[in-house]
């Protein structure tokens, strides 16, 4: 029988996890009706020096944001990890006089694991790969909201848009890490427990800008994290499919219908294992021919692959398994 110290952690960590889904979804319009708010009433002042200063605080999500080690190491942040777990492998020592594209797989409906792993410290980042600074790319369009998009810098995200990682990547004496999850919000759809769905056929933008700046790449698989959540069936082809791909080109945000516990949009309790794999060192090439990124990505693709060989037995996908590359 659990004993109360037990229970409360248990609690904590529903809690932690509760809280952050909720800032995933929705803290940006709390953010928002807060700021019309204060234009409305009396310190309505303060939300126009607020606005004054984010036009010309502008530009930092594209120019390497504003973490906050303090945020990072919040311990909320060690109850949300403990509620799956969530554990970060490495598998090889990364130099850090080098700069790295990490290249996620995969998306996931909430890029749970990634945020763990790279946006606070309670997996043990800075301890694992010494030297190194990792940054999550988010969509753009986050970082136009008020209150929202600073909450969000403290733990390391930034601008997925071209200019925001070409600044990473191009950081002389190397130690940075620009994080993509590669899929895309349309592979959001995909995420479902048991699927293996990765976009990446086609999905060719990021081997371009590691070559462009000469940066490593880095395949990094998440294992567990489609198991997270169920979705209502949205087949290829099926209304709903179409559907939410319409809204995904009309709001450049994916919207899977899903849920967890009870119903919910608690996630179930699954371990979640993000493996880092070896670097692939790529030559620097500020203008790369098709041929030189059709023959990286297929590099790339190899080595994925053969990083959820050599790792899924140990985290639990069946033998029979493998990756569906689309």
């Amino acid at each position: 029988m659990p004993t109360s110290s037990s229970r409360l952690r248990r609690c904590l960590q529903v809690f932690a996890v509760l809280q952050w889904v909720f800032s995933f979804l929705g803290l940006a319009q709390v953010c928002l009706a807060v700021l019309l708010l204060l234009l409305q009433g009396r310190a309505w002042i303060l939300a126009v020096l607020y606005l004054a200063w984010l036009y010309g605080d502008r530009d930092t999500p594209r120019t390497g944001g504003r973490r906050s080690a303090w945020v990072r190491n919040w311990a909320i942040w060690r109850h949300f990890r403990d509620y799956f777990p969530i554990s970060l492998v490495k598998t090889t020592e990364l130099d850090p006089s080098h700069n790295y594209l990490f290249g996620l797989h995969p998306h996931g409906v909430l890029v749970i694991g990634a945020f763990s792993n790279f946006c606070t410290e309670a997996t043990g980042f800075s301890r694992i790969f010494p030297g190194l600074c990792p940054h999550l790319l988010m969509l753009p369009c986050w970082f136009h909201l008020p209150f929202f998009r600073d909450y969000i810098m403290c733990s390391g995200l930034v601008s997925s848009s071209k200019a925001s990682a070409a600044h990473l990547l191009s950081r002389p004496g190397g130690g940075q890490v620009a994080v993509v999850a590669v899929g895309g919000p349309l592979e959001s759809l995909e995420a479902k427990p048991g699927a293996l769905s990765l976009r990446i056929r086609n999905q060719k933008g990021f081997v371009k800008l590691a070559l462009e700046y000469g940066a490593s790449l880095v395949p990094v698989f998440s294992f567990g994290e489609n198991e997270l959540f169920q979705q209502f069936p949205n087949p290829p082809g099926s209304w709903v499919r179409r559907a939410q791909e319409a809204l995904q080109r009309l709001l450049s945000v994916a919207l899977p219908l899903f849920h967890g516990r009870l119903g919910l949009l608690l996630p179930f309790r699954k371990p979640i294992y993000t493996v880092v794999g070896a670097p692939i060192p790529v030559q620097r090439s500020p203008r790369p021919s098709r041929a030189q990124v059709d023959a990286l990505h297929a590099l790339y693709i190899e080595q994925l692959t053969r990083l959820f060989e050599e790792h899924k037995a140990r985290y639990g996908v069946p033998a029979e398994q493998h990756l569906v590359l689309t």
